[in-house]
């Protein structure tokens, strides 16, 4: 803990919601996006357009691994202020962009940039708290973040309707500068210079064999990695659902407004519990419940057994469930896996968030290239994700 001067806690909540927000509306505003980016940049093959969400999410794995040791060297903001200023240049590419090619390589090194905000967000959030107190305000964090994708997707509609797709990456660098302009006047540093642990590659490589010694690090690794797969999987294929399955394009950014809304729930009941209960309980109930529900749609669905009224709700259903998986987890194994690791708070939350970020996307890709129309593909893809994580809470009882 350091003595650094803080910002009042509910400040510091909304701070870093807003520093995750970058990443939210990096991906959830572009979802409406996909079926007009299909038809302009990838017309034989629509489906590739929804590699615009998934190579941002790769990228930004990529970029985690490089920003946490550079903010241990250097402080948090520098690191913050860099990343931001990369993140403006290339949504300003991204708005030129006139191939798909183009386009994806632009937003895979957005997502590099935004790496900064994930991370060492997370990092100045070690450096202030740790344990179940991280856990907690990690709850309130993603309760404030979950109004984000609630917005997103109809801010992005509002934008396309009013200058077309490319004007989304314009009101990126506005929701930047904004953001970083907040962080520069009211968030202290949170790392003191003689705190700070030079970039020294030998001493990186010790630290990261040191991070993998620790079992609760591995695992939670490996569930985060699973959780993530089942949420970009969905994200992926949520708008081609909506419109090929339920016909509901022109209204899905409003439904998906409604399940980010009821996935609050989760964040909601997490910063109730968890210090009651313990972080492996809340995490292991949630992954319990939402399996189960899986396991029962896709069983009426793969059957036909599904009655055609009760499809479009319970999908709604599920994916609020899922959702809301995410904010009982997430925060909960970051906070465990966090613990022992405070004195390279940095590095370990750059290496855990890279390798699970880039693993998740290498499975939730071929999931979300599989859509066929109906949701069985995600279905089944995510009971799979979601076992597996699971079945590695029972390692952390051990």
């Amino acid at each position: 803990m350091t003595t650094t001067k803080r910002i009042s806690q509910g400040e510091f909540i909304a701070l870093t919601a807003a520093l995750f927000a970058m990443v939210a509306v990096s991906i959830d505003a572009m979802l409406p996006a996909l079926p007009e980016i299909a038809a302009a940049l990838s017309p034989d093959a629509p489906n590739r357009a929804q590699l615009v969400i998934t190579s941002f999410v790769f990228g930004m794995g990529l970029g985690t691994l490089f920003v946490g040791p550079l903010s241990d060297a250097y402080g948090r903001k520098p690191v913050i202020y860099a990343g931001a200023g990369l993140y403006a240049l290339t949504a300003i590419a991204c708005y030129f962009a006139n191939s798909l090619e183009a386009l994806l390589i632009s937003r895979v090194l957005q997502g590099m940039a935004v790496a900064a905000a994930r991370v060492v967000s997370m990092a100045i959030m070690r450096d202030l708290f740790k344990g179940r107190e991280m856990a907690k305000i990690m709850s309130f964090v993603m309760m404030v973040f979950i109004m984000v994708p609630a917005v997103a997707p109809l801010m992005g509609q509002a934008v396309i309707a009013l200058a077309g797709w490319h004007a989304i990456f314009l009101v990126y660098v506005v929701i930047v500068a904004v953001v970083m302009l907040w962080f520069g006047l009211r968030q202290h540093e949170t790392l003191p210079p003689q705190h700070r642990r030079p970039l020294d590659l030998r001493a990186l490589w010790a630290s990261t064999r040191e991070l993998f010694t620790y079992r609760i690090v591995v695992v939670s690794i490996a569930a985060q990695t699973l959780t993530m797969a089942a949420l970009f999987g969905s994200l992926s294929s949520m708008q081609g659902i909506f419109e090929q399955r339920f016909d509901r394009a022109e209204s899905f950014p409003l439904w998906f407004a409604f399940i980010a809304l009821g996935s609050a729930s989760g964040s909601i009941i997490n910063s109730r519990v968890v210090m009651r209960l313990g972080m492996r309980p809340v995490a292991t109930m949630a992954y319990a419940s939402v399996l189960a529900l899986t396991l029962v749609l896709l069983g009426l669905i793969a059957t036909g057994l599904m009655p055609e009224v009760l499809a479009f709700p319970a999908h709604i259903l599920w994916s609020i469930a899922l959702f809301s998986m995410m904010s009982m987890t997430m925060g909960n194994l970051n906070a465990l896996a966090m613990e022992p690791v405070g004195h390279i708070a940095g590095l370990a939350a750059s290496v855990m968030t890279s390798v699970a970020t880039v693993l998740s996307v290498v499975l939730a890709v071929p999931v979300g290239l599989m859509f066929d129309g109906t949701a069985l593909p995600l279905m089944a893809g995510a009971a799979v994700f979601i076992a597996g994580a699971l079945a590695l809470m029972w390692l952390i009882k051990r």
